[in-house]
C-alpha cells in the first residue's frame, strides 16, 4: 500500500493557488509569433553567454531548476518533469538566456537534436516564468512555463534548465523569455541547429546457436560497441559476465554474447570520445523469438502472497520494462508441464510491477497466468504448504470430510458424478466454518453416498476465488467387501441416517397431520441418529409432517439455510404446528456463545440454523401466545435439566425416552393414539441410539457427542 506524502493537502492547495496566479497574471499562455516580432530590435540589447558545447544525449524532455518547481506545455510538447536539482554547470549572471545544441535520444525512437535551454532571473517578485519557441522556415511554435511550487524566503536567483526543445536539423529557432507577474523582463535569443553528422555505423549478425550479437565495424573509425537493454529513459548495461564494452577498429568485428533474448535487447555504438553520437539498434522487438520462455526467464518473480489476507501479490523485476496482464488459473497437480485452467473474472491490480488480488485462497495449485503480447508464463506461490488441508474417510454409506486450517475460514463441499473429465457439484452444498477468534482444530463434514461412485468437490466459499478440490473415494473391491461388512454388521443408525440424509424422502403425513419443525445442534454422527430416530416416529407413529433439514436436503440447498427456516416457521404458526427443539449439552455450549455476544444475537453465519432457531425463540418468548408452539425435550443419558438454560425453562420440557409417551400425547392433541407396537419398537430404537451415544462419550471419542465437536452439517 503507498502511503501519502506529508503535507500532500498543503501541495494540492498550492497547485489550486498557482493555477489562479496563471489565470490572473497571465490570461491565456502568449503567442510565440506576438513576442518574437521584435526579437531583431530585442537581440543586441544584451550581452550574449558563451554558447556551451553539445552536451549527452536527453533521455526525455525534463526541467531542472534550483528550487522546488512545476512545469506545463502546450500540446506539441510532451508533459516535462520538473524536478530541484544542482545546475550541471556554473551558474549565470541574471538576466541571461543562453542556448545550445543537444539530442533528444527517447525510448524506442530515433534520436534527433533538441535545443538546450538556460537562464538565470532575479527571484524577486516573481511566481513564474515563460519560454515561446518558434521554430523558423516551419513557423511550429510552443510554450513552456515553469512555476515556483512554494513561496520562500530571500531571493536567490533562479537557475533553470530545460532539456529539450525538438528541432529539425538545420533550423534556426528564437527563443524569448517573460516573467510572472510581467515585470517588464522581455529577453529573445536566436539559434542555429547544425546539421548533424552521421553518427557510426556498423553491421549486426544474430547467431542464435551461439547465443550471441556478431557485430562489424567498416573500414573508418574505430567504435565502442557493446550490447544493453533498452528501458524507459536509459540503456542500461547487461548484467555480469555478459556486460562488454569493446572497441573494435575500423574493418574488424566483435562477438558479444548474451543472458536472454528480450524484445528490449539493443546494440549501441559510439567513437571512442567523451559525448560522441550514438547509433542504436533494437532489432529483437519485432522478434518472435524474443517473446518466447526467454522472456520469461530473465523475469524475477518475488511472492508476497498471504493467506491470512487472504491476497496474491506478486512483483516482478524484470530485464525489460514490461507491463504484463495477470489473472487467476488453477492446475490438478504441482507440475511445470500440468495445464493451468483459466478463472474468469480474475484480473490483478497492477502499479509499478506490484501485482494484487483479493479475496483469494492462497494455495499452491492457484496461480498467476502472466501475459505479454502472443506469450504467456504462469507462476505459482513460492509457499509450498496451504493454509488448510482436507481428508476422505467412509464410513457406512457416508462420506467424511476431516479438515484442518491456520485461518479462520469457511468450507464447502459437495457431490459430483465424473462425466467427461469433468465433475460438476450438485446441490445441495454443505457448509462448515472456523470462526474468527477460534482455536485451531479438526471440522468435519458429513455427506451421503447418494449413487456408488460419487465424488467430493471442497473449496474455501469465504472468499471470490478458490480453488476446488477434488476427492474421490477408495471403491476398489477390498473396499467393497469392508463396505459390504459394514452394512451387514452396523448399528440401526447407519440405516437411520441412509434415511435422514435423502437417499429417499418420507412421505407426506397423514390428512389433517400438523407439521412439526424438528431443531436440533449438530453434535456427533450418533446424535444426528438420535434426530433421525425422533423424526421417523413422529412421522410414522403419529403421521405428522415432520420438517426436518437432514430430510429437506434439496430444498434447503436451493433456498439457502436461513430462508429455509423462517419459511418453516411461518408455515408452523399458520397450520398450528409445534416447533421440537431437541437439547444437548452441544446445544448448551452453542446457546453460550450465541447469548455471550460471539453472534451479536444473529446466527454467526449463512448455514447457522440454530443460532436463527434461538434468535427467533428469544424475540417469541415475550410475546403473549407464541411460546406455546414451542417443545423443548431431551435424552435422559446425555443431558440434564441443568443443562438446560434459564431462558427456556417456562418452555414445555420432556425427558426422552421416560416421557416419550406424554409427548406423543402433547403432540397428538385428540387425535387416535398410534398403535402400541409401533411406539414400543421406536421407544427400544431411541434406547439403542442412546447407548451407543453414551457409550461412544464414555470412550471419549473425539468425533461423538462432546460439546466441542465442530462437526457442522447442511443448514445448521
Amino acid at each position: 500500500m503507498r502511503r501519502g506524502r506529508p503535507g500532500a493537502g498543503t501541495g494540492h492547495r498550492h497547485r489550486h493557488r498557482h493555477r489562479r496566479e496563471q489565470r490572473s497574471a497571465m490570461g491565456r499562455p502568449v503567442p510565440g509569433a506576438a513576442l518574437l516580432a521584435a526579437a531583431a530590435v530585442l537581440l543586441p540589447l544584451l550581452p550574449v553567454p558563451p554558447v556551451p558545447p553539445a552536451g549527452a544525449a536527453v533521455p526525455r524532455l525534463r526541467v531542472s531548476a534550483n528550487f522546488e518547481c512545476r512545469a506545463s506545455a502546450d500540446s506539441t510538447l510532451s508533459p516535462p518533469r520538473c524536478r530541484r536539482g544542482a545546475p550541471a554547470r556554473s551558474p549565470l549572471t541574471p538576466p541571461a538566456l543562453a542556448l545550445s545544441t543537444a539530442r533528444l535520444c527517447r525510448p524506442s525512437l530515433p534520436c534527433q537534436p533538441c535545443l538546450r535551454v538556460r537562464l538565470a532571473l532575479r527571484a524577486a517578485g516573481i511566481r513564474g516564468l515563460q519560454l515561446n519557441f518558434l521554430e523558423l522556415g516551419s513557423n511550429r511554435a510552443s510554450w513552456l512555463q515553469v512555476w515556483r511550487r512554494h513561496r520562500a524566503p530571500g531571493s536567490s536567483p533562479w537557475q533553470v534548465q530545460f532539456d529539450c526543445f525538438p528541432v529539425e536539423s538545420g533550423r534556426q529557432v528564437l527563443v524569448s523569455l517573460r516573467t510572472v507577474p510581467d515585470q517588464g523582463l522581455a529577453i529573445s535569443r536566436s539559434h542555429l541547429v547544425t546539421a548533424e553528422p552521421p553518427g557510426p555505423v556498423f553491421t549486426h549478425t544474430w547467431v542464435p546457436e551461439a547465443r550471441t550479437i556478431e557485430v562489424a565495424v567498416p573500414e573508418g573509425p574505430a567504435l565502442m560497441v557493446r550490447l544493453c537493454h533498452q528501458l524507459a529513459l536509459e540503456c542500461e548495461e547487461l548484467p555480469r559476465p555478459f556486460h562488454r564494452q569493446v572497441l573494435v577498429p575500423g574493418g574488424h568485428r566483435v562477438s558479444l554474447p548474451y543472458e536472454f533474448l528480450v524484445p528490449c535487447l539493443c546494440i549501441e555504438a559510439s567513437y571512442p570520445h567523451r559525448d560522441s553520437l550514438r547509433s542504436k539498434r533494437c532489432p529483437f522487438q519485432e522478434q518472435p523469438d524474443a517473446y518466447g520462455p526467454e522472456l520469461w526467464s530473465s523475469v524475477h518473480f518475488h511472492d508476497y502472497s498471504t493467506s491470512s489476507k487472504d491476497q496474491m501479490a506478486m512483483v516482478l523485476s524484470a530485464s525489460c520494462p514490461l507491463r504484463p496482464r495477470a489473472t487467476l488459473c488453477w492446475r490438478e497437480v504441482a507440475a511445470e508441464a500440468a495445464p493451468c485452467h483459466d478463472v474468469p473474472n480474475s484480473t490483478a491490480s497492477e502499479e509499478e510491477q506490484v501485482y494484487t488480488l483479493d479475496k483469494v485462497d492462497v494455495h499452491p495449485l492457484l496461480c498467476f497466468r502472466f501475459s505479454y503480447g502472443n506469450s504467456s508464463h504462469v507462476e505459482c506461490p513460492h509457499r509450498p504448504e496451504p493454509a488448510w488441508n482436507v481428508s476422505l474417510s467412509v464410513r457406512g454409506l457416508q462420506l467424511r470430510l476431516h479438515l484442518t486450517s491456520s485461518v479462520p475460514a469457511s468450507f464447502s463441499a459437495a457431490l459430483c458424478q465424473r462425466r467427461g473429465g469433468q465433475c460438476e457439484p450438485e446441490a445441495p452444498v454443505y457448509t462448515v466454518t472456523r470462526p474468527e477468534g477460534s482455536a485451531p482444530g479438526e471440522l468435519a463434514l458429513l455427506l451421503p453416498v447418494q449413487v456408488l461412485g460419487s465424488c467430493v468437490l471442497v473449496w474455501r466459499s469465504d472468499v471470490r476465488f478458490a480453488r476446488k478440490q477434488l476427492l474421490c473415494p477408495d471403491v476398489s473391491r477390498r473396499h467393497f467387501g469392508l463396505l459390504g461388512l459394514a452394512l451387514a454388521l452396523g448399528l440401526v443408525v447407519t440405516v437411520l441416517l441412509l434415511n435422514c440424509r435423502g437417499a429417499w424422502r418420507p412421505p407426506a403425513g397423514a390428512a389433517g397431520g400438523r407439521p412439526v419443525l424438528l431443531l436440533y445442534s449438530p453434535d456427533s454422527e450418533e446424535h444426528l441418529g438420535l434426530v433421525c430416530a425422533l423424526a421417523e416416529l413422529l412421522r410414522a407413529g403419529l403421521g405428522c409432517e415432520v420438517r426436518l433439514d437432514l430430510w429437506e436436503a434439496g430444498g434447503v440447498g436451493r433456498a439457502g439455510a436461513l430462508p429455509w427456516l423462517y419459511a418453516q416457521r411461518g408455515r408452523v404458526g399458520r397450520e398450528r404446528g409445534t416447533v421440537l427443539l431437541l437439547w444437548s449439552r452441544g446445544s448448551s455450549r452453542l446457546f453460550r456463545l450465541w447469548r455471550g455476544g460471539e453472534g451479536g444475537g444473529e446466527p454467526r453465519d449463512a448455514h447457522d440454523i440454530f443460532g436463527a432457531a434461538m434468535a427467533c425463540l428469544h424475540g417469541e418468548l415475550g410475546a403473549a401466545g407464541r411460546r406455546r408452539d414451542w417443545v423443548l425435550v431431551y435424552f435422559s443419558r446425555l443431558c440434564s435439566p441443568r443443562d438446560v438454560p434459564r431462558p427456556l425453562r417456562p418452555l414445555p420440557t420432556y425427558r426422552l425416552p421416560q416421557e416419550l409417551p406424554r409427548l406423543l400425547g402433547a403432540l397428538r392433541r385428540g387425535r387416535p393414539a398410534p398403535p402400541h407396537r409401533l411406539r414400543g419398537r421406536a421407544k427400544g430404537l431411541l434406547h439403542r441410539l442412546m447407548e451407543a451415544e453414551a457409550s461412544k462419550e464414555a470412550a471419549g471419542d473425539s468425533s461423538g457427542g462432546c460439546p466441542g465437536s465442530p462437526l457442522q452439517p447442511p443448514g445448521t
